[in-house]
């Protein structure tokens, strides 16, 4: 069966799914915070095993309009629920409402729950509530200006948790997002790369997953594993092809430093769940004393502290004027670094080739890029 399908990722990064998911095979379209696409049983658990930057992968059942609870009862009972959920499924529903005349988000949850109810109570022949004894289904309603999409979410808990984290550290950067900023370099797997402030290790692990061709969620469950109409072949068949696709034996130059030896630890720790103990060298090392090769060609990807609590600004552009101190002339290497502090070039020293706005979680992030020079 051929579905509707929707990647769902944070704000910023709509190019960068679109292109993992184009590079996947599929045609896709791309909105705010969203990508379409379609494809079989295969497409979803690739997307979902595949995706590096995305948070989840949605079937959308149907889209219609709703300015009344009585079209969102007609419209949600319309649709093949049948299709897709058995008589004894679980299927809680969330609901979102934004910019609409149906605004409140209880009502519209209960209402579309009802709705599938009796739906299903009239296909299979049962007079009132549901055992819901079965799989859980997970279905969102989210109504935006007044069209109402209804969805089931395959995923489960976000890509982001891709299962090797075992330890974090303070305001972690999540994995998909780490992934992202990666993405948004000029890396190649040939070129020596280095996370200054590496923390618990994040972007030094997602940049040896990518430039190995390992899938991130190849160590992870997903929701749709338990749905009646995803044969468990499916997911087998994926993974294996994604181990068979991986680059294992590939030499990598990635470094992590960072100036508590705890995070250091958690680093080595976190690398070695991903399975690349062997492959990132962590070490304890200040900012001030990273001395990096100018010789070479590499790529330098940076999320320092924002000094977003009190009193903590002073000591993040002490950190940011080191940065410039030691990085700033580094024409060979191209720079990137992260930061809430909208302020950073005047810290750095430097003015960057490009900002990119980003959001991190709900923090209003420019990601300051520093190129290198062109190589003749």
């Amino acid at each position: 069966m051929q579905y509707k399908l929707l990647a769902t990722m944070a704000s910023g990064l709509e190019a960068l799914t679109a292109r993992e998911i184009r590079d996947l095979g599929f045609d896709e379209q791309t909105d705010n915070g969203k990508v379409y696409f379609q494809g079989d049983e295969k497409a979803i658990a690739k997307a979902n095993v595949w995706l590096r930057t995305a948070d989840r992968v949605k079937i959308i059942v149907g889209q219609f309009t709703a300015t009344t609870f009585d079209e969102l009862f007609e419209g949600v009972k319309a649709l093949p629920w049948d299709q897709y959920l058995p008589l004894d499924a679980a299927f809680p529903v969330e609901g979102r409402s934004v910019r609409s005349k149906l605004h409140s988000e209880p009502d519209v949850q209960a209402i579309t729950k009802k709705a599938i109810v009796d739906k299903l109570a009239t296909v299979y022949h049962r007079r009132g509530r549901l055992a819901e004894t079965g799989k859980t289904y997970p279905l969102e309603v989210s109504i935006l200006r007044d069209v109402a999409t209804l969805t089931i979410d395959t995923t489960g808990p976000s890509l982001f948790k891709r299962g090797y984290r075992i330890a974090k550290g303070e305001a972690p950067l999540k994995e998909n997002f780490a992934a992202a900023l990666v993405m948004l370099t000029n890396w190649h797997p040939d070129m020596p790369f280095v996370d200054p402030t590496t923390g618990s290790g994040t972007i030094p692990i997602e940049t040896a997953l990518w430039g190995l061709n390992i899938a991130p969620g190849l160590q992870r469950h997903f929701a749709f594993e338990n749905f009646a109409f995803m044969a468990p072949q499916v997911l087998q068949d994926v993974k294996d092809e994604a181990l068979d696709a991986a680059d294992f034996d590939r030499e990598l130059d990635i470094q992590g430093f960072d100036l508590d030896p705890k995070m250091i630890e958690i680093a080595q720790e976190n690398a070695k769940q991903a399975g690349l103990g062997q492959t990132i060298r962590f070490k304890q090392l200040a900012v001030k004393d990273n001395r990096l090769d100018n010789d070479q060609h590499g790529v330098l990807v940076s999320n320092p502290p924002y000094g977003k609590r009190l009193g903590e600004l002073d000591a993040a552009r002490t950190l940011y004027r080191e940065m410039g101190q030691v990085y700033g002339d580094l024409t060979n290497w191209s720079r990137y670094i992260l930061t809430a502090d909208l302020e950073f070039e005047k810290a750095f020293g430097h003015k960057a080739t490009k900002r990119r706005k980003l959001y991190n979680g709900t923090i209003r992030t420019d990601y300051f890029q520093f190129w290198a020079q062109r190589r003749h």
